[in-house]
């Protein structure tokens, strides 16, 4: 597919705007549960963008995944290289780290398993498949793990910053 096709599903004039009054009402706390607002700067325009979104905890890491696959927000978060995650007036900055296809069947398969009610229209294949059934779809499933922005490597003993 060439790089300047569009590779995700963009999302209909209901949906956005059920996600504009979600992203309100998660900011103020009425809505908890699994969902944050993720922000982002755009990369073109340098506005914060502001989305809900749904994380998934899997073995000691969070994940963010994009069912609807190379979208706006994902292609924003790649060039800024963070993100910020807010629910109920809180805030939370991560640095982001993109996985390669092949590290990403395993979180895949996690957020299909938890959130098909509201993500399953996007997979070809049905909650509670193995997860090698997500080899093949990787490529066209973003996920970003979200990590500390501080989180730098260790540095060796006796040797300062």
């Amino acid at each position: 597919m060439p790089e300047n096709a569009r590779s995700y599903l963009r999302p209909g004039a209901v949906e956005r705007i059920f996600g504009r009054i979600l992203v309100f009402l998660i900011r103020i706390g009425l809505v908890r549960g699994h969902f944050y607002v993720l922000e982002v700067r755009g990369r073109k325009s340098g506005r914060t963008i502001s989305l809900p979104v749904d994380p998934i905890d899997l073995d000691g890491r969070c994940y963010l995944v994009c069912a609807r696959g190379n979208a706006n927000w994902v292609r924003n978060a790649r060039a800024a290289g963070e993100v910020t995650l807010v629910r109920a007036m809180r805030r939370r900055r991560y640095a982001v780290r993109e996985l390669p296809p092949g590290m990403r069947p395993p979180a895949l398969k996690a957020y299909l398993d938890r959130y098909a009610t509201e993500v399953q229209r996007f997979f070809p294949v049905p909650k509670g498949s193995a997860v090698e059934s997500f080899n093949d779809l990787a490529p066209r499933y973003p996920v970003f793990e979200l990590q500390p922005p501080d989180a730098s490597p260790p540095q060796p003993p006796g040797v300062s910053k």
